[in-house]
């Protein structure tokens, strides 16, 4: 009966935030990937590109495959899953850690850095992920995490841990309640692993965008990731960008010209510079029409009779609180 309680509190309307951080999450925008595939009926959903991991952890899905090339991603959340890692641990490390930073005024980060580069600890990690500069995760030709420190020794105040370990609380809960298989592998191997009834969500790295050395994608990608999705003979649902104020994403209307597309206006915040922060139009490419979506021509013929490009309409941005998973009420506060 408690384990019932615990299932049904946590399929609530609430955005639920990894631990692990990273540029380009897709923590504002799971609740427009999720309403486009409701009522979609799949036994499995595959994740080729898992990332953080937001995208599935918020759908929470009964049964899916999560894959990622970045082995320290898939350790982390393999320690989460064996309960190698749990919250209370989790809070005693940062505590301890965190005055280790603050008694170095901010030194200290750069010998957990190479205590990870050396050793891999998935607890290190996630110290380097939330105490680095701009929540990046970069990686050099070495695979070694090359992010500078975030300059705030009192990086880990205790409102921060709490809210950390309330995330890895959270992660741990949806984990559980699911059978989650998570491996690093290349796209291509997981997509061999697909079967028709399986739902494919992929989010690859952006061409021409930050790669590193986990992270690399090119021309040749894209189309290799096209024709696995299209072989796997499965549902498919892929994010991508298609504008900025800057360009337009051509590869959309070459490689996914065969696609349904959906669209939604989004703020990104990547880059440490105010002017690397702008709107960008999001878009989600399928092979079978989602709720918002139309066809590829269509939108081209949008583009070029300067007509709105987007599928679905602008709404008010806000983000909630941290939530946990059994709180009933959880405020919001408006984007700023």
């Amino acid at each position: 009966m408690q384990k019932e309680l615990k299932e049904e509190k946590m399929r609530t309307n609430k955005t639920f935030i990894p631990p692990i951080k990273s540029q380009g999450i897709k923590s504002k925008l799971v609740k427009w990937i999720a309403s486009n595939i409701e009522g979609v009926e799949f036994d499995r959903w595959v994740e080729p590109f898992m990332g953080t991991g937001v995208v599935a952890f918020n759908i929470r899905p009964k049964k899916a495959l999560l894959c990622d090339t970045n082995p320290h991603l898939i350790n982390f959340y393999n320690a989460l899953k064996n309960k190698e890692i749990t919250s209370a641990i989790v809070r005693n490390f940062l505590t301890i850690e965190g005055e280790k930073l603050l008694k170095s005024e901010g030194s200290y980060y750069y010998e957990v850095r190479q205590r990870f580069n050396e050793e891999g600890n998935p607890l290190d990690f996630l110290f380097l992920s939330r105490s680095c500069f701009n929540g990046m995760m970069r990686f050099n030709q070495k695979g070694g995490f090359n992010v500078p420190f975030c300059r705030k020794p009192n990086r880990f105040a205790p409102a921060l841990i709490t809210k950390i370990t309330n995330q890895v609380e959270n992660i741990s809960q949806i984990i559980d309640f699911g059978d989650y298989e998570f491996k690093t592998q290349d796209f291509k191997e997981t997509l061999k692993e697909v079967n028709p009834n399986d739902l494919i969500y992929a989010d690859p790295p952006y061409i021409d965008r930050h790669t590193d050395y986990f992270n690399s994608w090119s021309e040749k990608d894209e189309y290799e990731l096209k024709k696995s999705l299209f072989n796997s003979k499965a549902k498919f649902v892929l994010s991508t960008w298609l504008s900025n104020k800057y360009r337009t994403n051509d590869y959309i209307f070459s490689v996914w010209k065969d696609c349904y597309v959906a669209t939604k206006e989004h703020f990104y915040h990547i880059g440490g510079k105010e002017e690397n922060r702008n709107a960008i139009y999001e878009a989600l490419l399928s092979n079978f029409k989602l709720e918002n979506s139309i066809t590829n021509n269509e939108l081209s013929e949008r583009i070029k009779n300067n007509k709105s490009r987007l599928t679905t309409e602008k709404k008010e941005k806000i983000i909630p609180i941290q939530p946990t998973l059994f709180e009933e009420t959880v405020a919001n506060t408006v984007y700023k």
